[in-house]
Order: C-alpha cells, then sequence, then structure tokens
C-alpha cells in the first residue's frame, strides 16, 4: 500500500476478491463496510456540533448555509439544501447547494468542473457570500480545487468557511476554519467515494441542518411543525401532527389549518389555547417561532 496515496484510494484488503463472490457475500461485505460509517462520525460528534452551533448562530444573525462540492459531494449538498424548504418551511433561498459544473453536473459528469479553481472562487461571488454567512465545502479526498478555492474566497470575504472530508489533514483542513474529518476507511471498490464517503456527506448533512432547525424552533417534540403542506400527503401528515399534538378530532384539526393557511404551528396553538389565527400566529412571532415557548406562556 503506498502511505502517499488519500485514504479514499486506498484498496480494501477485504474486497480483493470481490468479483469471485456470490451475490449474497458481496452485499454483506457492502453491509459489512457500511456498518463502519456511523462508527466513524461518532469520533467526529464534537467537530460536528461546533460547526452545527456557528451555523445556527449564522442563521440569527440573517446569514445563509452554503453547500459546495464536486459530484457526489455536490450533488449531496444540493440536495440536503433542496429538502429544507418543504420540511422545515424554510427560506429557497437560507440552504443553498453549490456545485461544479453547475445544474448540468447533477444528472451528469461535467468533465474537469472539479480542477476549475476559477469557477470555485466565481460561484462564490456570483452568490455574493458575506460575512454573515457559511460556506461547508465537500470533498472526499479534500484536494478538490473547485471546492478549496470556494472556501477560500468565502473565507476571504469575511464568511464562515468549514469542511467536510474523508481524509485526515488534507488541503482542505488547512484552508478551512475547522473540518469535519470522518475517516470511513477504504472503499468496497477503490476510489468510489459514492460509497462509504457519500454515506457519511449525507449523514452529516442531515446532522448540520436538522439540528440546526431544531435549535431554530422548527420542531416541536419530534414532529415537523414546520413543514410546508403542499400537497394532498403532506396536508395529511400535517393534519396527523395536530392531532398528535393536541387529541383533537380529525375536522377539528382540518378546520383549524385551514382557518391559517396550513400552519402547522398556528393551527396547533388555536386548537390549544382557543385563539384565532392571527392572535396565535402573533404569539408565536413574539416567540420567534418556537411552539414550546407559546403554549407554555401565559395567554392574555
Amino acid at each position: 500500500m503506498n502511505e502517499n496515496m488519500k485514504m479514499t484510494e486506498h484498496r480494501n484488503p477485504a474486497t480483493e476478491l470481490i468479483d469471485t463472490l456470490s451475490t449474497d457475500d458481496i452485499l454483506q461485505i457492502i453491509n459489512n463496510e457500511d456498518r463502519k460509517v456511523a462508527e466513524a462520525i461518532a469520533k467526529e460528534l464534537p467537530v460536528i456540533a461546533a460547526v452545527v452551533d456557528r451555523v445556527v448562530a449564522s442563521f440569527l444573525q440573517g446569514g445563509r448555509l452554503f453547500y459546495v462540492g464536486s459530484g457526489t459531494s455536490g450533488r449531496l449538498g444540493v440536495l440536503d439544501a433542496a429538502e429544507c424548504p418543504p420540511t422545515f418551511s424554510t427560506p429557497t433561498d437560507l440552504v443553498q447547494g453549490i456545485i461544479a459544473g453547475g445544474t448540468k453536473a447533477l444528472i451528469t459528469a461535467v468533465e474537469g468542473a472539479e480542477d476549475d479553481e476559477v469557477a470555485g472562487a466565481k460561484a462564490v461571488q456570483d452568490a455574493r457570500i458575506c460575512d454573515l454567512d457559511t460556506l461547508i465545502g465537500i470533498s472526499a479526498s479534500g484536494t478538490t480545487p473547485f471546492v478549496l478555492a470556494a472556501v477560500s474566497e468565502a473565507r476571504a470575504r469575511g464568511a464562515q468557511g468549514f469542511g467536510i472530508t474523508c481524509n485526515r489533514g488534507s488541503a482542505l483542513s488547512k484552508v478551512a476554519e475547522q473540518t469535519i474529518e470522518v475517516v470511513v476507511g477504504a472503499e468496497v471498490l477503490s476510489g468510489s467515494t459514492r460509497m462509504k464517503a457519500g454515506t457519511a456527506q449525507k449523514m452529516i448533512l442531515n446532522m448540520i441542518t436538522t439540528t440546526s432547525m431544531i435549535k431554530l424552533g422548527k420542531t416541536y417534540s419530534n414532529l415537523m411543525v414546520d413543514l410546508r403542506a403542499t400537497n394532498r400527503k403532506l396536508k395529511e401528515r400535517a393534519v396527523g401532527i395536530v392531532q398528535e399534538v393536541t387529541s383533537c378530532q380529525q375536522i377539528q384539526a382540518h378546520q383549524a389549518l385551514e382557518a391559517c393557511d396550513w400552519q402547522v404551528k398556528t393551527a396547533i396553538l388555536i386548537i390549544m389555547r382557543d385563539l384565532t389565527a392571527t392572535r396565535a400566529q402573533h404569539i408565536l412571532a413574539e416567540e420567534n417561532g418556537f411552539l414550546r415557548r407559546a403554549l407554555e406562556r401565559e395567554v392574555k
């Protein structure tokens, strides 16, 4: 094994004969390797927590969160950003994903895009990233030029610049303020970082946005009380959440939701405190959107 190789490029001794195995045995090996991901992430929880706290502080000051990556890393960032508005009713620009090669790269490889440092810096400039914002560069190897340039440019503009990588002591760790280094080990297929490295990245992104939204009052208990009910399935979920919290009948939950344009937190407050939609919305605004605080306060 070449010790100068990045960990993400090492050959995995457990899979050297994988092409000779049965389907069941191949799947068992992949599953065994995937189990290592959560264990690797557990070692980085203090760093992830520090990044989350900085992201939340940025949000509270009016800042935005940007993910920047190439290939699988970029697609995962775009995916996580796209899921925030329907899940937490966030503005579409609060969490954004930037991928090397642009929109086309979401569905097909754009050759050379990851090596374009000028484009990485320009993407940050075009997004008008400023000192209120946070940018997280995602790179399995920690060496992607597009990502390194984006992190460097963001920091030069006064923004917080963090990293997520699956190698220790990488170039990304040198340009970022703080880097989550999740060493998941060699991939099942050498260099195929869409596998364990990609899984680790997806899990970490889930942690960052979910925890941030919880800290911003976007949940009540473990319920998504700030979801955007834009289709039949989500409206049914909204009714179910209101019933779960208030123990009311389905028709009452439906009526309360219709009275406040399907805002789940408002509907819950309407029922629990016998308020008008306007009054409930006012109280929630005073409590910065935290439903628990709104329910616990004395309503006058």
